[in-house]
């Protein structure tokens, strides 16, 4: 800013310090994550919870295989406005049908993951719950 003796001033480096108009922020936002992780055990109870929930609501259905001829959206739409399904939740076995995938993707209000991806946020945020005997199996596995 000046130089640093014989102005009789105090010492200044820079005109962006946090003491002069236009400068910096002496205590500005820290960035930081205020996020916390639940312990397995509860969130396993919480998706105990949530499928138990949806079976007693009535809102859980069991298929045979989530799997699509070909990778057509308007037939999966069809498919489903016959059987009631305007907001649902599809979950598949480990591995899901590409053409099932391909097909749902473009609907709204439906999400299709595959049995490693359920959680409770996406199965209590959709009506219906559609779960394929694989993911059943999968999920029985996993609470024993």
């Amino acid at each position: 800013m000046f130089k640093q003796k014989g102005t009789g001033r105090a010492r200044h480096h820079s005109a962006r310090a946090p003491q002069f108009r236009g400068g910096g922020k002496a205590h500005g936002p820290v960035v930081r994550s205020h996020a916390h992780d639940l312990p397995k055990k509860v969130r396993a109870l919480g998706l105990r919870h949530a499928l138990s929930a949806k079976l007693r609501a009535e809102e859980l259905i069991i298929i045979d295989d989530l799997v699509a001829t070909e990778a057509k959206t308007k037939g999966l739409t069809g498919a489903f406005a016959s059987m009631g399904l305007t907001n649902a939740l599809f979950i598949g076995g480990a591995e899901l049908d590409n053409n099932f995938k391909l097909a749902a993707q473009n609907i709204p209000n439906v999400d299709v993951l595959p049995v490693q991806g359920i959680n409770v946020y996406d199965i209590l945020r959709r009506g219906k719950l559609v779960l394929s005997k694989a993911a059943v199996e999968a999920l029985e596995e996993r609470f024993k």
